[in-house]
């Protein structure tokens, strides 16, 4: 009797621990991941971290860096559908990524098509009717509609359709530093 208690508990155990298991990575898109510092990912994109865009000084540096992918040697890089990566960081430390996809090599795929594409990699999405802000960024408008969302604790990761890109796009972000730098976004009540 308690063998037989004990495989049971034994297979309660791996059943719920499976989840945790299959759990992915949220905090990594392809060779990069959140939290890498500026130097070390324009080390990996052959781009000087002087060419770096300042956005603010103070309460803390939040810089950005653009990257095109298509004259790029570096395998994380050599994108089949990425047209553009937008590297976002706040003193120093990678927070955000944003990929705009291709419109020539995402043509005809449907949302339901990037949303099964990117599930492959990240799990299961949830489908959420919210919005994503994009506070500095001139190709997107000030938010966009969430088509797909892949999130754990820390980080969110988001699939849109840029409205005046007319392309999908999607959206990584720790949710911790995201949160701090909208208070300082947002204009004071």
């Amino acid at each position: 009797m308690k063998i037989i208690r004990s495989v049971g508990i034994s297979l309660v155990m791996i059943l719920l621990s499976a989840p945790l298991i299959r759990a992915q990575d949220l905090s990594k898109y392809r060779g990069f991941s959140l939290g890498m510092s500026l130097p070390e990912l324009s080390n990996q994109v052959d781009l000087r971290p002087l060419q770096t865009k300042l956005i603010q000084k103070r309460p803390a540096v939040i810089q950005e860096l653009t990257c095109w992918p298509g004259g790029s040697s570096d395998y994380s890089l050599q994108a089949d559908s990425i047209w553009q990566i937008f590297f976002s960081f706040y003193n120093g430390q990678l927070f955000r990524i944003l990929v705009t996809y291709d419109q020539d090599a995402t043509h005809g795929l449907t949302a339901e098509d990037m949303v099964q594409a990117i599930s492959k990699k990240y799990g299961t999405a949830t489908r959420t009717a919210g919005e994503i802000s994009f506070p500095t960024n001139e190709l997107y408008r000030t938010t966009e509609k969430v088509i797909a969302r892949w999130e754990d604790s820390q980080y969110s990761i988001n699939l849109v359709r840029s409205r005046f890109l007319n392309s999908f796009a999607l959206v990584m972000f720790s949710k911790r530093l995201d949160s701090w730098l909208a208070c300082w976004t947002c204009p004071f009540k």
